[in-house]
């Protein structure tokens, strides 16, 4: 829907080719930035192809009547809608940085390499990371913790990272989607106007046999991995970190209180910065070896080296020099500045996809499609393909939401199906395949988060691949499929709480 603020002079509507250029264009340059720089692309140059990309829409939309005040208008909105995102990025970055120095993650790791063994590194990692996003809702605070020590652990086993990251991501996004406690849930739920925990029972007919995909591979994996990974000397590490850290579950306690936080419903903002601010005053109190080395100032007295130290993880990061480099690698992270080429990113995609979806380039080209889709399963498809187009074209997660929920809910009870098959479909497409995307906001801050690229974990993440097929499958078969009964239409319409 059209900002009101924008002004309506003499306003074309746009055509078929205003609408077509700049997705061409977008698919285009990152297409070239990925064959140039291969995964360093995201280090810069697809963030200078969404700005350009941003310019091109800019000029088709004056082009049309509108002015660049309209423009700038529209670009602040799209700035608005990613100010909580922005924050917990900053929030996550600080976090990893004190969870570094605190000792939290190295003693996640630490026994870890003691419980976790190859031959099920990878379908534990899943189930580990499902239930934490079941219980707190949240697949950005459970990537950006857990998943964290996860990934670093699989390179002190010798198991592949990339395969952890996409156990991470398929874990993270089980609860991102049918926990009642996310966001995007609630939101799905509200926006297709149905009851949530009838959201949620629509979409355990595909997130159950999705889950249940995922695990299978993943044990497979794990298994293969057990055969091949014998007697990985890990000796080295773990006394490594003894060296440099005092290894005690009293350094959890950052965690815990983050997933206490997180449970109870606190901004995820706040409670990640309340973690990442407690695991600095921890550090002071159980690791101030750790800090003293960090910091390295003996001009200071010793209560400023802590407060130094604190800040300068949560500005830039923690970093060690162990001489073990799978060691230096895992806790030489974090620091609100490692964010900013995400946010950059998601800058450049967010303006773009609300550029497209205000001055109606979007409605341009998905209406020609619905109108072929003539059966249920083409309904169904063609909702899947928008919100994954979406997440693509649009790289932002909640337009790849939002807008199917808008363009297809009227047609939805046209033909009697019940709302909660429309709900479904956007949640197994539109929340589930944005951290498939590298210029997503959600592909670009599991890659910054877990320090695995996008491109590299997408293979491997199962369940948000095997979600849309799902979905796909009840739409072509009918299984599952709820249709209004007469009785029943007016209640449909009755928006839920």
């Amino acid at each position: 829907m059209t900002d009101p603020s924008i002004t309506s002079r003499s306003v074309k509507e746009p055509s078929y080719a205003d609408a077509i250029i700049p997705a061409v264009t977008l698919i285009v340059l990152i297409a070239g930035a990925i064959f140039l720089f291969g995964l360093d692309a995201l280090d810069g140059p697809v963030q200078v192809a969404l700005i350009f990309c941003d310019i091109l829409v800019g000029l088709i939309i004056t082009k049309n009547g509108h002015s660049w005040d309209d423009v700038g208008r529209s670009a602040q909105v799209a700035m608005g809608s990613v100010t909580t995102p922005f924050f917990i990025l900053f929030g996550i970055g600080a976090l990893i940085g004190t969870w570094n120095m605190s000792g939290t993650i190295p003693t996640m790791v630490y026994y870890g390499i003691h419980l976790l063994h190859p031959a099920y590194f990878y379908v534990a990692t899943l189930v580990i990371c499902s239930l934490i996003s079941l219980s707190i809702g949240s697949s950005w605070t459970t990537a950006g913790t857990i998943g964290v020590g996860l990934v670093g652990l699989a390179t002190m086993v010798g198991v592949s990272p990339a395969i952890t990251a996409g156990a991470v991501v398929s874990g993270s996004y089980v609860g991102d989607k049918i926990s009642p406690l996310s966001e995007t849930t609630v939101l799905t739920a509200q926006l297709a106007k149905v009851d949530v925990f009838t959201h949620i029972r629509a979409m355990l007919w595909t997130t159950v046999p999705s889950f249940l995909i995922a695990s299978v591979v993943f044990t497979f994996l794990s298994l293969r991995e057990g055969t091949l990974v014998h007697n990985v000397d890990t000796g080295g590490e773990l006394h490594k970190l003894n060296q440099f850290f005092w290894i005690t579950p009293w350094n959890l306690i950052p965690l815990l209180f983050l997933l206490v936080l997180s449970f109870r419903k606190v901004r995820a903002s706040v409670a990640i910065l309340s973690s990442a601010l407690l695991a600095g005053v921890m550090a002071a109190i159980l690791q101030p070896q750790a800090i003293l080395h960090f910091v390295n100032d003996s001009t200071l007295p010793v209560l400023l080296v802590y407060i130094k130290g604190i800040w300068m993880a949560m500005a830039n990061g923690y970093h060690v020099n162990t001489g073990i480099k799978e060691v230096d690698s895992l806790l030489s992270r974090g620091g609100m500045a490692s964010m900013l080429g995400t946010l950059w990113i998601i800058i450049g995609a967010v303006t773009f996809g609300t550029l497209l979806e205000e001055f109606q380039l979007l409605a341009k080209l998905i209406n020609p499609i619905l109108s072929r889709a003539k059966t249920t399963g083409g309904l169904i498809g063609t909702v899947v393909g928008t919100a994954l187009g979406l997440n693509i074209i649009a790289a932002d997660q909640y337009i790849a939401l939002v807008l199917p929920v808008r363009l297809y809910r009227t047609e939805f009870e046209k033909r009697g199906l019940k709302a909660q098959n429309l709900s479904r479909a956007c949640a197994d497409a539109g929340t589930v395949t944005s951290p498939l995307v590298p210029w997503n906001s959600c592909g670009a801050y599991m890659a910054a988060a877990l320090g695995v690229a996008t491109l590299s974990y997408l293979p491997f993440a199962i369940f948000n691949i095997a979600a849309p097929l799902m979905s796909l499958f009840l739409g072509f078969t009918g299984f599952k499929i709820q249709r209004i009964q007469p009785s029943e239409a007016q209640a449909e319409t009755t928006p839920t709480a």
